[in-house]
């Protein structure tokens, strides 16, 4: 063992025999004791706290800190540990450098049971350098990867969100041991290691967080099940696109297809079912509220000119729920987003025009070159539109 690492041990060790843990009730979130709490971790010492899975340690990313929780969990130096943030609103700057499905899933999971890991791009790994200090950075960022958790237990975001530094929070147990999910187990485990036990009752899901992957445009990877199962990831970060006309035989079948084959594209799919697989779905309706008619013959026509097959295609009719489904609502004419608007107000945000100089008029009944005339305005839409997305 080097001078250095015998002096570490040292030095850890004369911190153990110091200790004495305190274990303090907290009912109420806007207690005082968390702000002492919060100025414990910013000085180094180590404070376990509940979340809504199991009790964890805070603990300063620094290199001292760090050090003494890897004694007192046993855990070897080679470990990553987690980012944790109090509030949703702390990653918003890094959430706007990820794809559509990465922020999509964190307003659906957090704050809650899921810590997700990110491959960092390197326009996100100048943000969080800058975000978090060189020197949590390095810690927290190795192999070009962050991971991050949002709890959702009011005792830990009041918690986090107060200490000014970034923290870490592995479970409260030793390495190999079973999680903490209350105080006594914390207490019967690590008394003597850590400052303070902060005890707000048993933990609600006594469950560890499940962790997933995400990187670039593929799909979300399971690391870790846990409270959420892999569909009930895979619901969340999923993105719906839907397009919308009149009977949902012409114009919107038409979007649908060359969107898809589009995206596929954008993506680098070798098929174009595979964009299911990456998150993504793509629908059409109709403001009529028609069911079952295939696509016109000027529309699938006007598809295979470019090898986009519609001939599966069945109508259906627009529905409230179909666009509180949707992330991205795409209509043909400004009566089609009225009705859109009507049927579900809340979707204002996300219902726009698909073509921005205007409506897409309605081919309807008129020779296979006004089909092919109207494809050409909705493929130069779509192309704008994929331009302004992050995917």
């Amino acid at each position: 063992m080097g001078l250095r690492s015998r002096l570490a041990k040292s030095r850890f060790f004369l911190y153990a025999l110091a200790m004495k843990t305190e274990r303090i009730q907290v009912s109420d979130p806007q207690d005082q004791v968390l702000t002492q709490a919060a100025k414990h971790i910013e000085a180094g010492e180590l404070v376990a706290f509940p979340t809504e899975t199991v009790y964890g340690i805070a603990c300063r990313a620094s290199a001292d800190a760090i050090n003494r929780l890897d004694q007192i969990k046993g855990r070897t130096p080679d470990k990553h540990y987690t980012l944790h943030v109090g509030e949703v609103s702390q990653l918003q700057g890094f959430l706007e450098l990820t794809s559509l499905r990465v922020a999509k899933l964190a307003q659906k999971a957090w704050p809650g049971p899921l810590t997700m890991v990110f491959d960092l791009t390197e326009p996100a790994r100048q943000y969080v350098r800058h975000w978090l200090g060189e020197a949590a950075f390095e810690i927290l960022c190795r192999d070009h990867t962050l991971g991050i958790r949002c709890p959702d237990h009011p005792v830990a975001k009041s918690l986090l969100s107060q200490a000014a530094c970034a923290v870490v929070a592995p479970s409260a147990n030793k390495t190999g041991q079973a999680p903490a999910s209350d105080a006594d187990q914390v207490m019967t485990t690590l008394n003597g290691d850590i400052h303070w036990i902060l005890d707000a009752g048993p933990c609600p899901l006594k469950q560890s967080s499940a962790v997933v992957k995400i990187g670039g445009s593929g799909p979300v990877e399971i690391l870790r099940e846990g409270y959420f199962s892999r569909q009930a990831i895979d619901d969340m970060a999923q993105i719906q696109f839907l397009f919308v006309c009149t009977g949902n035989t012409c114009r919107s079948p038409m979007a649908e297809g060359i969107f898809r084959n589009m995206l596929a594209q954008h993506l680098s799919c070798n098929e174009v079912d595979d964009l299911s697989v990456l998150g993504y779905k793509i629908v059409s309706a109709g403001t009529m509220g028609m069911h079952g008619l295939p696509a016109s013959e000027g529309a699938v026509a006007a598809c295979l000119d470019r090898g986009i097959d519609i001939t599966g295609h069945e109508s259906r009719g627009l529905s409230a729920r179909l666009i509180e489904e949707s992330d991205f609502i795409f209509t043909m004419t400004h009566f089609h987003r009225d009705t859109v608007l009507a049927l579900f107000p809340e979707a204002s945000q996300r219902c726009v025009l698909l073509d921005v100089k205007g409506d897409i008029a309605d081919p309807v009944g008129q020779p296979v070159t006004v089909y092919r005339a109207c494809a050409v305005q909705i493929e130069d839409a779509i192309k704008t539109k994929l331009s302004e997305l992050t995917l």
